[in-house]
């Protein structure tokens, strides 16, 4: 603005009555035009004082396009969709399973009609909405009874203050794990009402050591998956088979917690084998509690199994109303626990165990594909190759094991004059429509492709011109 030079703004209702704040009120509300109006006047009054707004940017146009990116930034949610490239299937930040088809449309379908939640259709009178997937749980786990809760950390609380508030459970020291969001089991213990009594120590437990600490306060026998640890070396545990008949001998259950937990042997896909809720049934335990959203491939829940004289017990605790779900997850659940009984059709019909299965000659073929259109999109600043990875199941479910997979590593130019280079890619990769996510390490940010399927491969190419910019 020059000197002399006087700069008026518009008023509120003709900007508002110019045709693109009218196409804003139609989408957005007048409400929250109108506030947007007042407050990009009130920055421009600001900056006038200090002389830094000319004719231009005061004008209907300038203000309206203003108001136009404001309006969309707030419409827009902050829950989005994302590429997942970090290599991790079921990654916690990253809300870990993705349903299946048939569960996407059965939550579709809850969320625009009523359901029979708790109405049994056949008496007409107030039903159990547990038992939507009751009978289907008994029939994939061979346990007598089953009750669902918000998540896993729920259902062991659940569990623990029903059948042993003001009384001790006895665990090993190498089993008091400590997983994501620094979730313990010694502190769901506490909060649940129990008491924690160690046994053994953090590498070697006995039959014995459980043996020597049972005593007539002891409610319970617990065994906990290290989920996302594995000790190695000089070591000894306690397997299941020897423990239920101690437990029987005293009169006390036994119950499992397998955090992740999966319903077919794995090792029939060509992955790692991990114990399955059916295996710890037919070993003796009385109750075993598991995730719905991490091998299962459902939605965040809680699966508490066994004995139908404790599930009765369980769901007596007026907890378990603050702990129960509702119909979006049952809905989602139900359809993912039906595809279990076609185990032959699993790997191409549950998202998590495709992707798990998905071959690296497949993701190798996607990488060359991709190769030259995202080197082209980031210039003569990044190199990026074509090369073997190795993918993690993650949220908990086998440790050590890592899958072979293929995808894109990037590196900074030797001529690059960008700072920190990978930082800044990362960021800008963020920053894009539909965020991509990978990983940065040994210098190199690398782009796993094992859960670009290809389905989304045109969307993840239509954004990368964005990247030139």
């Amino acid at each position: 603005m020059t000197a002399g030079q006087t700069v008026r703004l518009p008023s509120v209702d003709r900007i508002l009555g110019d045709a693109v704040c009218l196409d804003l009120i139609v989408r957005h509300g007048r409400v929250q035009t109108l506030a947007c109006a007042r407050a990009v006047l009130a920055e421009l009054r600001t900056a006038m004082l200090a002389g830094a707004v000319c004719e231009e940017g005061a004008s209907i146009a300038a203000i309206a396009a203003q108001m136009d990116e404001r309006l969309q930034a707030q419409s827009r949610s902050p829950l989005r969709a994302v590429f997942n490239l970090t290599g991790t299937v079921l990654h916690t930040n990253l809300g870990r399973a993705l349903l299946p088809d048939a569960a996407v449309q059965a939550v579709v379908e809850a969320l625009q009609w009523p359901m029979n939640l708790e109405f049994d259709l056949e008496t007409g009178k107030r039903g159990d909405r547990d038992d939507l997937v009751e009978e289907l749980l008994r029939e994939l786990t061979g346990a007598e009874a089953a009750t669902i809760v918000n998540n896993n950390a729920a259902a062991v609380l659940l569990m623990l203050n029903t059948l042993a508030q003001g009384r001790e459970v006895i665990v090993s020291r190498g089993e008091l794990v400590e997983i994501g969001g620094a979730f313990r089991i010694p502190d769901v213990m506490t909060r649940a009402g129990a008491v924690l009594r160690e046994v053994g120590s953090t590498n070697r437990t006995h039959l014995a050591d459980y043996a020597n600490g049972v005593n007539a306060d002891t409610a319970l026998l617990m065994k906990v998956h290290c989920s996302n640890y594995a000790i190695t070396g000089f070591t000894k545990s306690v397997e299941l088979d020897e423990l239920v008949p101690l437990a029987a001998q005293h009169g006390v259950p036994t119950a499992v917690d397998l955090g992740s937990g999966t319903l077919v042997d794995l090792a029939q896909y060509g992955l790692p084998h991990e114990t399955t809720v059916r295996e710890t049934i037919e070993a003796g335990a009385d109750l075993v509690t598991f995730s719905g959203d991490k091998l299962l491939g459902g939605p965040q829940c809680g699966v508490i199994v066994g004995r139908a004289d404790l599930i009765a017990k369980i769901k007596r605790n007026p907890l378990k109303r603050a702990l129960r779900v509702g119909k979006l997850t049952l809905a989602a659940l139900e359809p993912v626990l039906r595809l279990y009984r076609a185990p032959d059709l699993l790997a191409e019909r549950l998202t998590t165990l495709r992707l798990l299965t998905r071959p690296a000659a497949a993701m190798r073929a996607q990488a060359e594909i991709l190769l030259p259109l995202l080197q082209g999109a980031l210039g003569a600043s990044y190199v990026v190759t074509a090369e073997a990875m190795r993918s993690q199941i993650g949220s908990g479910a086998l440790p050590v094991d890592q899958l072979p997979s293929f995808g894109l590593a990037i590196r900074s130019a030797p001529a690059s004059r960008v700072s920190n280079p990978l930082g800044a890619l990362e960021q800008r990769l963020r920053a894009l429509p539909c965020p991509v996510i990978g990983r940065i390490g040994q210098d190199t940010l690398w782009l796993d492709l094992r859960c670009l399927e290809a389905a989304h491969e045109a969307a993840f190419i239509g954004q990368l011109g964005e990247l030139r910019a």
